[in-house]
């Protein structure tokens, strides 16, 4: 019997309820009781949650410095509809209104500003972002390619800087954590002297080769100067420069008999990931005309990322093996121009700015022989592989441009109706030069060649007020991701492809009360994906990259928040479904009208914190992540898991503060990631096709903070 889908039934009632309950409750239509948040990603600029069409998230600074996050997993794992995969050491993967995984359909930003060009998405590069130098963090969820460009499908990430404070302020804290051999220290200090404002932060992670897990050891050094001038009343100048170096040993996973049995092993003993990272922006921001704000950003990336990567073994003969090692780096300038004018007619406003990124991104690599030790099944050691055999060596640079306009128009034709349509156009142009001479024995790669692409991503919605601190909105637009400059210039040949697109329809509701101390948020989405790049096997041995997929993601987000005096709560789900609408990878393996692998069915998170004395909070928090299949043909399910988290914090008095996390404190067995390379056909081998992640047991953390002056 066909399995009832029951999504589309549960949102239609909650979203039914929910609508008619403040038309009935909420009288007042003139007051705006707790709804005046403001939001800076939904539109670029400073914009009222309520007037935003867009489901966005928001972490601010005062739950940043209350819950002392670990990673940016346990900022963004608060709203629902996100989550962060912990890969360990700050690597990670992600899922918003998508599966768990490394594609790139995320953009990630820092105040605004791509982190990273187009075509050389990482999927672990929020761990370049400094946590201790953040005002906020805000989610936009959906497509954001209409104001971000592309890779905006499953949603944007913004980190926002911390601005200078207007009085002296300092703060140092220090963590360790027992299990994982885990030391942190942060620093951050400010002030500003007349016009000048100045604010440096920074934090240092250590996890020591003794702990848990084998093979797990890793460092972290980030920094962040932000510097604020204004110029006068009307104009102001703001610059930062984030610096961030990290070391990681790449764990990897572990098959099915390790996980079950001993899952602290590492089979690596190692692969690696180094990453070094700058970023440097300077804007300006002045009234330029009357009712117009304009802002000039111009920024350098520098990203430097070696590895030996764990995915990367296998092809294993006996005790010998294949691996690669690699480098790519990239160098970046770029300009961010927006201006910003109010109408006095129909409460209007539109935005529209010019977008333009150069980047020069070389890519070398070798191939590996790895030595397999037979009894234990580790990788023990490696060297350059054979010059005699050919290697699939890489030397190239691809110059990646992206220039782009935007423009969004805002206006209110009725009294409680705000309307927004923009669009966004950008053009991409690879050019890519081989360093080595294409199709020789030693060597691999495409011809030199040129490439562009070009792609306009729509967006209309509406805003409307139905009561007190009720907002219905809705929204229809368009994201797409370009080929990445390794799914077009990986191998010999260079495949024919051209840029994904996704259509998104979504409806939600907002709601508050108790002067805003009790909120509600909700979403309903629906959203299909068109070209989806592919690797097809044309024959046993061979295969090449097509634009041959189509998927269909729908689901419903579901959010509560409640700030009190003696308690506070919160409460996020969301409850999805992911299907390959057509996804045939040979002419004989078609997974059309499977679902996706490594897609919970539902991903939640609720937190209760109570404050029985003066400066002490304690707060549990309950973390469950539903079952999802772990390989296209949905025959290996991972079962889910539930976790519970306690936290505590201290106010000493004088400035100090005395903090506990324990996480997991029932110390269950799960998997962070678990996936299977089983295709559904042929034999089914357990310890050879399905991998895990292994999750962390229980652990504690202790750390002290030490604040003088306000906070900033």
């Amino acid at each position: 019997m066909k399995h009832v889908f029951p999504l589309q039934r549960l949102s239609l009632l909650s979203l039914a309820l929910c609508c008619a309950y403040p038309a009935l409750a909420l009288a007042d239509a003139d007051a705006d009781e707790g709804m005046e948040i403001v939001v800076i990603s939904g539109a670029r600029t400073l914009t009222k949650l309520s007037e935003t069409p867009s489901a966005i998230g928001v972490i601010d600074q005062q739950a940043l410095q209350r819950d002392k996050p670990k990673s940016m997993g346990d900022v963004l794992n608060r709203i629902a509809g996100v989550y962060w995969n912990d890969l360990g050491n700050e690597q990670h993967s992600m899922s918003i209104r998508q599966p768990i995984s490394t594609n790139a359909v995320y953009q990630y930003l820092e105040d605004g500003i791509p982190i990273r060009p187009l075509g050389v998405f990482n999927h672990n590069s929020l761990n370049e972002m400094n946590l201790s130098g953040a005002n906020g963090v805000e989610v936009v969820k959906g497509p954001a390619s209409s104001l971000y460009g592309s890779n905006a499908v499953g949603g944007a990430i913004n980190v926002l800087t911390a601005a200078s404070s207007r009085t002296p302020y300092a703060s140092v804290g220090v963590r360790s954590e027992n299990q994982s051999g885990y030391s942190r220290y942060d620093t951050s200090f400010s002030n500003s002297w007349d016009q000048l404002g100045l604010r440096f932060s920074h934090y240092s992670m250590r996890r020591s080769r003794d702990n848990w897990q084998q093979y797990s050891y890793g460092s972290k050094d980030s920094y962040t100067l932000r510097g604020d001038y204004a110029l006068s009343a009307r104009a102001a100048l703001r610059a930062t420069l984030v610096h961030t170096d990290l070391d990681a040993g790449m764990t990897g996973s572990l098959f099915e008999n390790d996980f079950r049995n001993n899952p602290s092993k590492s089979i690596n003993s190692f692969t690696y990931r180094r990453d070094l990272t700058t970023r440097v922006t300077a804007a300006w921001e002045g009234d330029t005309i009357a009712g117009g704000n304009t802002t000039v950003t111009v920024f350098g990336r520098r990203n430097d990322h070696a590895q030996i990567p764990s995915y990367g073994i296998g092809s294993c003969n006996g005790s010998q093996c294949k691996g690669s090692k690699n480098n790519n780096h990239v160098d970046s300038r770029g300009l961010d121009l927006k201006h910003v004018q109010e109408f006095g007619w129909l409460n209007a406003r539109l935005i529209g700015g010019v977008y333009l990124d150069h980047s020069d991104n070389p890519y070398v690599s070798d191939n590996l022989a790895v030595l397999r030790d037979a009894a234990t099944g580790r990788y023990v050691s490696y060297t350059l592989a054979s010059a005699s055999a050919p290697l699939g060596v890489r030397d190239y640079e691809a110059k990646i441009a992206n220039t782009a306009l935007f423009g969004q128009w805002e206006f209110t034709p009725l009294a409680r109706l705000r309307v927004v349509a923009g669009g966004r156009s950008d053009r991409i142009r690879y050019d890519y030069h081989n360093r080595l001479a294409p199709g020789g024995s030693l060597n691999y790669g495409a011809p030199d060649e040129q490439r562009s692409f070009a792609r306009f991503s729509p967006k209309l919605g509406a805003s409307y007020v139905l009561g007190a601190g009720a907002n219905l909105y809705g929204n229809l637009s368009e994201g797409f991701t370009p080929p990445e400059v390794s799914q077009m210039y990986g191998k010999t040949g260079i495949p024919d492809l051209h840029p994904a697109t996704f259509r998104n329809a979504e409806l939600g509701l907002r709601l508050a009360f108790l002067d805003g101390k009790l909120r509600f948020d909700s979403a309903l989405y629906r959203l299909t994906g068109r070209d989806t790049i592919v690797s097809y096997t044309v024959v046993p041995g061979s295969s090449e990259n097509r634009n041959a997929g189509r998927t269909l993601s729908q689901g419903l987000e579901l959010g509560a928040n409640y700030d009190g005096k003696l308690f506070d709560a919160r409460f996020g789900t969301a409850l999805a479904r992911h299907r390959y609408q057509s996804y045939r990878v040979s002419s004989t393996l078609d997974y059309s009208g499977k679902q996706m692998p490594q897609a919970p069915r539902d991903v939640s998170s609720a937190e209760v914190g109570v404050r029985p004395l003066a400066g002490l909070r304690l707060a549990l928090e309950l973390v469950h992540q539903g079952r999802y299949w772990m390989d296209n043909a949905n025959t290996v399910q991972y079962g889910g898991h539930h976790l519970l988290n306690l936290r505590a914090n201290y106010r000493l008095g004088n400035g100090w503060e005395a903090w506990l996390q324990a996480r997991n404190l029932t110390d269950q067995r799960y998997a962070d990631s678990a996936s299977s390379s089983y295709s559904g056909v042929g034999t089914y081998a357990p310890n050879s096709q399905n991998q895990y992640t292994p999750g962390a047991p229980r652990s504690f953390m202790l750390g002290l903070n030490y604040t003088y002056g306000a906070k900033p």
